[in-house]
C-alpha cells in the first residue's frame, strides 16, 4: 500500500492525492536478499519512492476527468510498466498496480463539492423545467382535442338535423303536392298556432281577411280551422 503521499498536479494544475496498491512477488531469490536482505520493510521503504515518482509521471499528463474516469485503467498500466525495470533490480516481479482512491486534497475539496452539489441543482432545475413544459403541452393537446370532437359532435348533429329537415320537407311536398287544398289549410293552421301562442296574444284583424279564409270555409276543412283558431284565444 502507498504511504503517506503528496499532492500530484494533473495538467490542468489542480492537486490530487493518489492512493495506491502493488502486488509484487520474488522472482529472483539471491537478488532479493543481496538488495534487501531478509526483511520486506527494506524492499517496501525502497519501492515505494520509486511507485510515487511513476504516478507523479503519468498523473501530470492527465485531467482530473481521465484520472477519475476516462484514463483510469490505462494510467494503472502505464505505472506497472515504468516499474518492470526497477522490480529486476530488486529481485522481485510487478504483478498488479491499482488506484484505490483519489481525492482532492483539502483546500481545494469543499471548493469541488460546491460546484457539483450546484451542477446537481441545476440539472435538478433543467429536469423541472422540461416537466412543466412537458406538462403545458399534455394540457395543449388535451385541450386542443376536446375542441376537435366538441366541433366534429356539433357538425355531425347539424348534418343529421339537416338531413332530418330535408327528410321532412321532402314529405311535406309530397304530401303537398297530392292535395294542395290540404297543404294550403295546414299552413294556415301553422299561421293560428305561430299567431296565438300565449293565453294573452291579442289580434285585430277583418274578418273578410285571408287570415281567416280557412275559419270561412265549409265543411271538413272550416270546424278544424276554427277549432284550431278558438283554441289559441283562450
Amino acid at each position: 500500500d502507498s504511504p503517506e503521499t503528496r499532492p500530484i498536479f494533473t495538467a490542468e494544475k489542480k492537486s490530487l492525492v493518489i492512493d495506491w496498491l502493488v502486488k509484487w512477488r520474488i522472482a529472483e531469490p539471491r537478488q532479493f536478499i543481496r538488495n534487501n536482505g531478509a526483511d520486506i520493510r527494506n524492499l517496501e521503504s525502497r519501492l515505494s519512492p520509486v511507485v510515487q515518482a511513476a504516478f507523479n509521471e503519468e498523473i501530470t499528463k492527465r485531467t482530473v476527468r481521465g484520472v477519475l474516469a476516462a484514463e483510469r485503467d490505462k494510467v494503472m498500466q502505464d505505472v506497472r510498466q515504468r516499474l518492470v525495470d526497477e522490480a529486476k533490480a530488486f529481485g522481485i516481479e510487478i504483478v498488479d498496480v491499482r488506484i484505490k482512491r483519489v481525492d482532492f486534497v483539502a483546500e481545494i475539496s469543499d471548493s469541488v463539492y460546491r460546484r457539483m452539489e450546484s451542477e446537481r441543482k441545476q440539472v435538478a432545475n433543467e429536469l423541472r423545467s422540461q416537466g412543466a413544459a412537458e406538462g403545458e403541452k399534455i394540457r395543449a393537446d388535451a385541450d386542443k382535442q376536446r375542441e376537435v370532437i366538441i366541433a366534429e359532435a356539433y357538425r355531425d348533429a347539424q348534418k343529421l338535423k339537416g338531413e332530418g329537415d330535408a327528410k321532412a320537407s321532402a314529405l311535406y311536398a309530397d304530401a303537398f303536392g297530392r292535395d294542395p287544398s290540404f297543404a294550403q289549410f295546414y299552413r294556415s293552421l301553422e299561421a293560428y298556432r305561430a299567431s296565438f301562442r300565449s293565453k294573452s296574444d291579442v289580434m285585430v284583424v277583418d274578418p273578410s281577411s285571408d287570415f281567416f279564409k280557412a275559419m270561412r270555409g265549409g265543411g271538413a276543412l272550416a270546424a278544424p280551422a276554427a277549432a284550431a283558431a278558438h283554441g289559441g284565444k283562450r
